[in-house]
Formats: C-alpha cells, sequence, structure tokens
C-alpha cells in the first residue's frame, strides 16, 4: 500500500531531532534568558550588600571607638600608660582588630597593641570586596572649661571577618535568585508548552493526516480550551481555507474534465469527435494488424442538409443531427466506434470484416435505418444519407489515410447519387484531386481571363420575337478546354469565391450590354444570382455603382434566384429583393419547382417572374406528371399575375404546347444555343424562326 503524503510528512515529524523542536527551544530560550536576568540582577544586589555591608563596618567600628572615648581621654590625660594598655586590650576582644595605638598630639605612642591579619584561602576574594585592613582614628579631649586635644585612638580593622559574614549572605542571595529564574523558567516553560507549544503540536499532527487529493474531507481540530482564542481562529481560517481548495480543486478537476471533453467530443451530439476518432482508429488497426483480421472505416454524409435548414431552421437541424447520432449509437453491437467529423458528416469503424459483403450488407442496413422519417418537433422529417467505405489493409495503413479515402468516396458519390454506399476505388482518389486541382485554378481564373459569358435568347414564342437575353458564364481552361458550368460553380460556392465570381458576371454583362446599346441593340439581360451574394450587406449599393458606372437602365437588368436561396434567411432576402425592386431591377425565380415551392414565401417576395425548370420540359410531352406540373406552375403564376418563362424548349411541340397553355416566353436549343455577343448582334438582326431547330 502506498502512504500518503500526510503520513509522508507525519513520519518526517516524528523523526524531528529532539533540539529542533519548537517546545525545546523555548524552554532553552526562557531558561537562558531567566538565568541571566537572575544573574544580572543578583550581581546588582550583591554589589548593593557591598557597599551596604562596608557601611555596617565603618559604623561598627566608630560605635566601638565611641564606648572607649572616655577612657583612652582619661589615660592620656593622665597620662598613665597602664590605663591606656587596659583600654586598647578591650579593643582586641574585637576579633577584627589587628593594631591598636593610643598617641600623644606630637604622634607618639602611649600605647600600642597588635596581631597578625588573620589566614584563610578566601581572602583572594574577601580582599577584591574590601581592603584587608581599613584604619579609623579618633580624636580624644577632656571637657575641661575649653575642650583642648590631648591625642588620638588608631585602630587598624582586618576586612575579612565582615566580608567572610557578607560572602556568605552573597552566596545565599545568588543561589536564591537563581533559584528562583530556574523555577520561573520552568513555570514559563510548563505555560508555553500547555498554551502554545502543545496545541500546535496538535494542529500539526491533524494538519498531517489531511489527504493532500482532497483537502476538505478532514478538518483540522481545535485543541482543547482554545476554541475562542487566536489558536482557535487559525484552525478555523486553515479549515475555510482547506474547504476553499477543495472546491477549488473540484471545480478546477470540473474544468479540466470540460476541457477534454471538448477538444475530444462533439457538444452537439454526444459523439468523438475528428481527433479522438483517429485514435480509436489507430487502436482499432493496431489490434487489426495483430490479429490478422480486416475492417471498415464509414464515412456517412446526410444528402441535402442544407435544405433541412433553411426549411425548418437551425435548431430543427441540430435536434435532426442528434437523432441521427442516436440512430448510428443504436448499432454499437455492429461497429467499433461511431462519431461526428464535422457538419453533416459522420464516420464508423466496423471490426472483423470477413467480406466485403458483410460490409455492404451493413451500410445496405444503416442506410434503411436512417431514411426511416424523424418526428422532431412535431414535424415529421425525412432524410436521406450517403455512404463512402474504405477498407484496412487494401486501401490504407494508417487512420489519416483510411478517413480521408472514406471521407473522398462519400463526397464524389453525393455528386452523382443520394442514399446510396460506395467503396474507395483509385479512381476516386484522382478525382478528388482533380476537384481541389480545379479549385485552384478556378481562383486565378479571372485574373487570367479564362471566363467570359455567352447569351441564350428569351422568345416571346407566339410572336417569335426576341424579348431578352440570359448570360452564362463559360471557362476555357488553358489545358482542360471547356469546363462545364455544372462542374466549376459548385465548386465556386463551396468556397465562397462564387461572390466576386458574381459580381464579375454582373459587371461583364453590364458592360456587355453598354456596347449593344452602343450599337442599337437594347435587350433585358437575366443573370443568375447566388444565395451568397444577396445575404451580402452591401450587395445592393454594389450593384447599383456597376449600373452608374456603365450608365444602365436597371430595368434592363434581371437577377434570376433559385428557390432553396430563400430558405436560409428569408426576411433578409425579401429585403434585398425589396431594395432591388426600388431601384427598378426585377427578380424571377429560376428552376421553379425543383425546391420548396410554396406559395408563402411566394406571396411575400417581390418577384416578377417565374422559370420552369428544363427537367418538367424535356418529358413535357410523355409523362403525364410533368405535364400537370408544369400546366399547375402555368395556372400559379398567372393567379399571382407573375411572368411564366419555360426553360428548355427543344421540340416544336413543346413549344406549342406551352402557347397553348398559354405560357408564352421560353428559351432553349429550340431557339438558339447560349452564344457569344457578336452572333446575338446578328441574331437580334434576323428573324427568331419558331417553326425548326436552329444551331
Amino acid at each position: 500500500m502506498q502512504p500518503t503524503a500526510g503520513s509522508l510528512h507525519l513520519g518526517t515529524f516524528n523523526q524531528q531531532r529532539w533540539h529542533d523542536r519548537l517546545s525545546i527551544r523555548l524552554m532553552g530560550w526562557v531558561l537562558a534568558t531567566s538565568l541571566a536576568v537572575g544573574l544580572l540582577l543578583s550581581c546588582i544586589q550583591v554589589a548593593v550588600e557591598a557597599s551596604t555591608a562596608r557601611t555596617h563596618l565603618d559604623a561598627d567600628i566608630q560605635e566601638s571607638l565611641a564606648t572607649m572615648r572616655s577612657s583612652a581621654s582619661q589615660a592620656v590625660y593622665s597620662l598613665d600608660p597602664i590605663l591606656a594598655r587596659q583600654v586598647l586590650d578591650g579593643l582586641l576582644t574585637i576579633e577584627a582588630v589587628i593594631e591598636a595605638s593610643i598617641c600623644h598630639p606630637n604622634g607618639s605612642a602611649m600605647a600600642e597593641v597588635s596581631r597578625p591579619l588573620a589566614e584563610s584561602p578566601y581572602r583572594i576574594f574577601t580582599d577584591l570586596l574590601f581592603d584587608p585592613v581599613r584604619d579609623y582614628s579618633l580624636a580624644l579631649y577632656m571637657p575641661t572649661p575649653n575642650p583642648t586635644y590631648y591625642g588620638e585612638l588608631r585602630v587598624s580593622i582586618d576586612t575579612y571577618y565582615a566580608a567572610q559574614r557578607f560572602l556568605l549572605r552573597a552566596l545565599i542571595t545568588f543561589v536564591a535568585g537563581l533559584t528562583s529564574a530556574l523555577v520561573l523558567a520552568f513555570v514559563l516553560y510548563l505555560a508555553y508548552h500547555y498554551f502554545l507549544t502543545s496545541p500546535i503540536k496538535q494542529i500539526i499532527d491533524s494538519l498531517l493526516r489531511i489527504n493532500p487529493a482532497e483537502p476538505g474531507l478532514q478538518n483540522v481540530l481545535i485543541p482543547t480550551n482554545h476554541e475562542n482564542d487566536e489558536l482557535g481562529t487559525l484552525v478555523k481560517a486553515t479549515n475555510e481555507l482547506l474547504a476553499a481548495i477543495e472546491s477549488h480543486q473540484l471545480k478546477r478537476d470540473e474544468a479540466e474534465a470540460r476541457v477534454i471533453r471538448l477538444s475530444q467530443f462533439d457538444m452537439l451530439t454526444g459523439l468523438p469527435n475528428r481527433t479522438l476518432f483517429r485514435s480509436y482508429l489507430q487502436g482499432a488497426i493496431d489490434e487489426a494488424s495483430v490479429s490478422d483480421q480486416k475492417l471498415a472505416v464509414f464515412c456517412v454524409g446526410i444528402d441535402d442538409f442544407t435544405s433541412i435548414n433553411d426549411q425548418f431552421g437551425y435548431s430543427i437541424g441540430d435536434a435532426v443531427l442528434q437523432a441521427f447520432a442516436e440512430r448510428l449509437k443504436a448499432h454499437k453491437d455492429s461497429v467499433h466506434t461511431s462519431c461526428r467529423l464535422a457538419g453533416d458528416q459522420f464516420a464508423l469503424i466496423q471490426f472483423n470484416v470477413l467480406s466485403t459483403l458483410r460490409v455492404a450488407a451493413f451500410a445496405e442496413a444503416l442506410l434503411k435505418e436512417v431514411s426511416r422519417p424523424f418526428e422532431i418537433k412535431d414535424q415529421i422529417i425525412s432524410i436521406n444519407a450517403t455512404i463512402g467505405i474504405a477498407l484496412y489493409p487494401e486501401d490504407g495503413m494508417d487512420p489519416e489515410k483510411l478517413l480521408q479515402q472514406a471521407e473522398h468516396t462519400m463526397t464524389l458519390a453525393k455528386s452523382t447519387s443520394h442514399n446510396q454506399f460506395h467503396f474507395y476505388v483509385a479512381s476516386i482518389d484522382a478525382e478528388i484531386r482533380e476537384r481541389k486541382q480545379l479549385e485552384r485554378d478556378l481562383a486565378h481564373a479571372m485574373q487570367r481571363n479564362e471566363l467570359f459569358l455567352v447569351y441564350q435568347p428569351q422568345v416571346n414564342m407566339q410572336a417569335c420575337q426576341l424579348i431578352g437575353v440570359e448570360a452564362l458564364l463559360r471557362w476555357n481552361h488553358p489545358t482542360r478546354g471547356f469546363i462545364p458550368p455544372d462542374v466549376f460553380i459548385p465548386i465556386a460556392e463551396s468556397n465562397d469565391s462564387i461572390v466576386d465570381l458574381g459580381y464579375w458576371i454582373i459587371e461583364r454583362a453590364c458592360q456587355q450590354h453598354r456596347e449593344w446599346q452602343t450599337g442599337g441593340l437594347t435587350l433585358p439581360v437575366a443573370i443568375n444570382i447566388s444565395a451568397r451574394q444577396i445575404y451580402q450587406k452591401d450587395f445592393v449599393d454594389r450593384v447599383t455603382a456597376i449600373l452608374q458606372q456603365y450608365q444602365i437602365d436597371p430595368g434592363q437588368l434581371e437577377f434570376e434566384i433559385t428557390e432553396t436561396s430563400f430558405m436560409g434567411d428569408l426576411d433578409l432576402a425579401v429585403s434585398t429583393l425589396r431594395s432591388l425592386e426600388e431601384i427598378g431591377i426585377p427578380c424571377a425565380v429560376d428552376d421553379f419547382g425543383t425546391g420548396f415551392s410554396s406559395l408563402s414565401y411566394l406571396k411575400q417576395l417581390p418577384i416578377q417572374k417565374l422559370k420552369i425548370d428544363k427537367q418538367f420540359i424535356r418529358d413535357l410531352m410523355d409523362d403525364p406528371d410533368d405535364t400537370r406540373i408544369v400546366h399547375a406552375i402555368i395556372q400559379l403564376g398567372r393567379s399571382l399575375k407573375l411572368e411564366v418563362i419555360a426553360e428548355g424548349v427543344e421540340t416544336q411541340a413543346q413549344m406549342e404546347f406551352l402557347i397553348e397553355d398559354e405560357c408564352l416566353l421560353g428559351q432553349g436549343y429550340f431557339f438558339s444555343k447560349p452564344i457569344p455577343p457578336k452572333d446575338l448582334l446578328e441574331l437580334a438582326r434576323s428573324h427568331i424562326n419558331c417553326r425548326e431547330t436552329t444551331s
């Protein structure tokens, strides 16, 4: 069992050297301080007592001499040496007196006595405190009518005896002072230990038992009787700090988990994202290589998902993606994992692939499952999907290559069919690379003058009269030759270069119209506008600037917009078209009938014309459904007082049917193919033939 950080610190604390502990250090400082103070005070007291002892010694000797004054004075007055000797012998009874004499006024001794200094090993100390010998004298007078000086009584004192008594008292005082200091130090140590070091040790013991990984789970215990003092406040603050650290740590862990989830999972569907999926795919490849098995990577793309957002709104679109992801996750028994790559694209990994038939069967079942209608917020929504499949190890050995090939396969499959699955083949990769090269070439096509416009006449079929033209973009690639618009226009739409391309078309069409007008030909020009253009905030201003530059009447320009262009933001589309209407530019709905044909938006849009899509005209005479659709569109246009023009008229029978159904406007190969500007000028000067196909 691994020791916790708290137990490691506790072991370190228990192994702490005794002289490093706070209680011992406090006791040392208290003891040293008390001893120093006690010693200082004792020394002061000894010095005071030494001075007092000397004063007392002087007083005692003076008092003793005073008692001998009368006898000594009588002896010197009567010149009685025997009496003098008796006085001096009396003084010798004092043990400290070593010399005594009675002297005449002239200084000669009348009588004197002496004895040696006391011998003692302590004299070295006593002589330092007091002089070895102290001398005293007392003047002798007789009370005659006038006091008369008769001599002196002189005494020498051995200070040893007084100093010995002083040393004994000083020693007692010094020992008492040091003892008091020691007792005080011990009492202070006990007080420190009880009130400070012991509670601190309890706090430390409690702190060291806290798990640093979960600091808020266990509180530091407040020492007994310290609930309301500074230590109690410290412990309470520490517990609050630990709780705050625990809370902060939890929040940080939650934030880290969110960051990891954001970096590895799609927030809308909850599926792994592309980064995590690549990691899963690498693990699957490693496992498959060890067990010598195959696996399949599926890239699943929802067909025309943009129309879901356009028709129902983005919230419904998000709900569809979530429901779609749930259906993919329902196949967890058949697949290793599923993820959301981006937008409407998902990916799956299938393990233990025994044959491509098994892969195909799963793909077919998956398509059937996701094609079941979704019920989202009381809306019944049906979608289809396209699947691109890459196999390991045939199509690639690393995750990035397999996923890329599955995506390429799905992307290319979407451009040719829907609700199908396709396996990767080498040609698909070549086509994707070719598409990327075309995208790069298209970015420079305008600067290299590779793009140009052709014009297809629009005809009043009943009068066989040219009424206008539609400007169509063409690309003459320097190495590939003419590239069809249905190849490069989707590329421009996908990378947003369609916006600049659209303005280039408007400017060239206006320039050409100005040239025709100078040559005496005035024909309205219809121009196809991308949805991305009408959502540009400065679109109307830029168009107005181009019209002013070439001095074109706004009524000579017409914008054709597909139905799906309105669905992204209908309010903005209506606002833009109204602004165009205000400056005099009419608008038409192109390819009507192929999108979300709806009376509700037709009533809101300021449009003047409907264009019937050529796919309905192509089988007009053979397919009853197309016949009914064309008839319904014509009648709808009449009821809304809109002009109706048919695209793709290729036969006289089609023209006659349309005229009979009161659709008088048309364009198509029956009248003329899209032609260069100079050929259109010649066509306008000649008569439109409405009875046979022109080349």
